[in-house]
């Protein structure tokens, strides 16, 4: 059975208790993972939910230029945004009304949606628009896999200022920000942390409670290293959009030796 998990700050665990099954054998698995996008098409989706029926393209977002400006709390919990792409029902006439992409897209501050040759901005089915906006990231500091880019400390050097809400303030109640210690009781299995303070700058605490982490529970059943790679849990974001599970020592630091990943290559 799982051992229970330790609060690296002392905070008394069983606060957050998870397994991490990540080898039968004891020994660290290479999961078979996609190959790596080019950095500047890392998290970058078609949102083609009722395109189609529209009779338009779909609508490209690009995660790596939003997130220079407003953080995922924005999307994903003020406008209700699924992390799941196309599970999310948008409409023209949402967006005209100020919700979703058009609580920032308002014609003001930035293009909207009442323009005809505004339309091709979004609706253009490319994965790669917006590509050559991409260089100009090289200035923040470099990671090894997803985008390249080490957004979380870009943050705390404050190269970048990402808004963390519009119009809904954040809680000021919650301040948990204690790293929890994942331990396994696989041998020779590193044990991960997940620091609660970083994921705090990026999301709100209902994004991940109780959907992906019902901290009711005395174990998150079902996760493990397998149910990640599938896209659950902490897959829901890192694969997609946060720095990928290919950087393994990100969230298992005393991994003595990390699987080799194809790292990816702008095109």
């Amino acid at each position: 059975m799982p051992q229970q998990a330790g609060a690296v700050t002392g905070r008394a665990a069983g606060a957050v208790l998870l397994s991490l099954l990540l080898s039968p054998a004891g020994a660290w698995a290479t999961f078979s993972l996609p190959d790596p996008p080019p950095p500047e098409e890392y998290g970058n989706l078609l949102i083609s939910r009722g395109s189609a029926a529209g009779g338009v393209k779909p609508a490209s977002f690009s995660h790596w230029i939003h997130r220079q400006k407003h953080t995922c709390r924005v999307c994903h919990f003020e406008l209700q945004f699924n992390f799941e792409a196309n599970t999310t029902e948008i409409t023209e006439e949402a967006n005209r009304a100020g919700q979703f992409c058009g609580a920032c897209h308002d014609g003001r501050e930035l293009f909207g949606h009442g323009k005809p040759e505004d339309c091709e901005r979004c609706h253009n089915g490319d994965l790669r628009r917006g590509a050559e906006r991409f260089e100009y990231l090289w200035r923040l500091p470099e990671a090894r896999y997803g985008n390249r880019i080490d957004w979380d400390a870009a943050l705390e050097a404050g190269l970048i200022k990402p808004a963390n809400k519009i119009a809904i303030e954040p809680t000021g109640e919650i301040g948990f920000s204690s790293t929890i210690r994942l331990e396994t009781v696989v041998v020779r299995v590193a044990s991960a942390t997940f620091p609660h303070g970083k994921h705090a700058r990026w999301l709100d605490c209902n994004d991940c409670h109780p959907g992906l982490f019902n901290i009711k529970r005395k174990f998150t059943v079902g996760l493990s290293m397998w149910n990640i790679v599938e896209g659950q849990h902490c897959g829901v974001c890192h694969g997609s959009v946060a720095f990928p599970l290919s950087d393994c020592v990100r969230c298992h630091p005393d991994m003595k030796k990390a699987p080799k990943y194809p790292e990816p290559v702008s095109r």
